[in-house]
């Protein structure tokens, strides 16, 4: 098997992923596993591909039919039941973090939790809880505490005072940066470390 230079330049950058036959054809060459090229999985392909497992053999692990499994993998978003998602969490030893991300929910979770701390943190907990896997009660806990860390930061905001308008741009720049890591935030004061196992 040939491949471009550009093409391994472009996996060594992240800008694009070897194909499954890449991949395994690349770990052969480095006399390696192809686990041990994807150390930082973050999709359900790359996952089940870093545990050497073909799509039919892990569907059926996963109690699902092969082509339900590949749509999935395909989009990118995990749509199977509770059952499943144990499983899914038992066989990739993910973190909690790990599920959200392999789930293709990310984004979506990252939508609801800066919902949480900019208005009313208590209308986001049952939605935050059907997408991590965490009891109700971390859920509602970590929400109300990013909630206030939020609203301390942006209350000098607030301020009629001159010094207060002053402090209103840095403020503002700070409430900005929380919003961008409201994510890494939460999963950090849950206690829970980020996606990669």
């Amino acid at each position: 098997m040939r491949i471009a230079t550009d093409t391994v330049i472009a996996w060594e950058r992240g800008t694009a992923v070897p194909s499954e036959y890449e991949l395994t054809a690349l770990a052969g060459v480095l006399w390696c596993s192809p686990g041990e090229l994807l150390t930082g999985a973050r999709t359900l392909r790359e996952h089940r591909m870093a545990k050497g497992l073909d799509p039919a053999e892990f569907a059926r692990l996963l109690g699902l039919t092969g082509d339900a499994y590949r749509r999935m993998e395909d989009s990118g978003r995990w749509r199977g039941n509770d059952r499943q998602s144990a499983l899914l969490n038992k066989v990739l030893g993910l973190t909690a973090a790990g599920f959200v991300t392999v789930s293709g929910r990310d984004e979506e979770l990252t939508g609801l939790l800066r919902d949480a701390v900019t208005t009313r943190w208590q209308a986001r907990v049952r939605p935050v809880a059907k997408l991590v896997p965490l009891e109700r009660g971390v859920v509602q806990d970590v929400l109300e505490q990013l909630h206030a860390d939020y609203q301390a930061l942006m209350a000098p905001t607030l301020s009629w005072s001159g010094t207060g308008a002053e402090r209103a741009g840095t403020t503002g720049d700070a409430g900005r940066a929380f919003l961008a890591e409201v994510l890494e935030r939460f999963w950090r004061t849950a206690g829970v470390h980020g996606p990669h196992v």
